[in-house]
């Protein structure tokens, strides 16, 4: 086999291409630019004599010929950054590193805050971007848009056949003003639905769903919703409201929004966080230290 003349960054490209059936997502995905990628496109055509993908409708379609390529274009990338990029060895202290978590702001504050601020001095050269979870958070975690995610176990289910391992486990407590003026420090179930609920709703890891309360024959009025755990409890202070949360992020922002944690009258169930990572990443000294920082911070909360 001769690859003279063959510029294997092309590979990146057609795998990105392939992926997306998108120039411009595409391009996004290897942070260059869309007419680079078009560039990458053009040259791409012209090796296989194929168009690779072609319009239908408003979208890009993958011809028969690039349907063939999509497995061994990946399987040719993994096995090209096992040669060329695997490091014989991590320093933390000097080495550059950057990874991108997939977690929410529950996590963020309870679990990936104290982990920055420890491996700060640690790891000056690492840089760590978190993203909220998505709903494809599967697909970006096989096509490894991102390192790693952290969600419950009862969330991930079957969709994630990754390696994870398991971090914390939390239950849900009622959380309501600091100076509320109908909470004692203890509610019935008649008090707990007289109440005005703040609630999570819209994203994709919800902390207790209609299904559970239907399923208790509860139902909780609610007069707001947010898509963050973090807002739905700062939202409380001076007001009437009241929200069914996390109780490792109520106990982290009780004192800061003046908020009181009472026992929840329901028996729900418990969560279970667990982070998830490519199996394609086993072996990458980087990637095997950081979580094995998030595993020992875990274990210590």
């Amino acid at each position: 086999m001769r690859l003279t003349g063959i510029d294997l960054n092309l590979l990146v490209a057609l795998d990105a291409l392939l992926t997306e059936c998108n120039v411009t997502r595409a391009a996004e995905r290897s942070s260059v630019g869309q007419p680079a990628m078009s560039a990458s496109l053009a040259r791409l055509r012209k090796h296989f004599d194929d168009p690779l993908l072609v319009r239908e409708g408003r979208r890009l379609k993958r011809t028969p010929l690039a349907e063939t390529l999509v497995g061994p274009v990946r399987r040719a990338l993994v096995a090209t950054e096992a040669v060329l990029l695997r490091s014989p060895a991590f320093d933390p202290r000097k080495d550059n590193a950057a990874f991108t978590i997939m977690a929410a702001d529950y996590v963020t504050m309870v679990l990936l805050r104290p982990l920055l601020e420890s491996i700060a001095l640690e790891a000056p050269n690492v840089r760590i971007c978190v993203r909220p979870v998505e709903a494809d958070f599967a697909d970006q975690l096989r096509h490894r848009a991102v390192d790693m995610v952290i969600i419950p176990t009862e969330l991930a289910g079957r969709r994630v056949p990754f390696p994870h391992e398991p971090l914390f486990t939390d239950r849900y407590v009622l959380v309501v003003d600091e100076n509320h003026p109908d909470v004692g420090d203890r509610v019935t179930l008649e008090q707990l639905t007289s109440l005005r609920y703040v609630a999570f709703s819209g994203g994709t890891v919800s902390p207790i769903s209609d299904t559970e309360l239907e399923s208790l024959g509860v139902h909780l009025p609610v007069e707001l919703t947010t898509e963050s755990f973090v807002v739905a409890l700062l939202l409380l202070g001076g007001t009437g409201l009241a929200t069914i949360a996390l109780e490792r992020l109520a106990r982290e922002l009780a004192g800061t929004a003046q908020l009181r944690i009472v026992e929840c009258p329901l028996v729900l169930r418990s969560i279970h966080e667990a982070m998830y990572w490519n199996p394609r990443r086993d072996d990458d000294l980087a990637h095997q230290w950081l979580r094995r920082r998030i595993i020992d911070l875990a274990r210590t909360m």
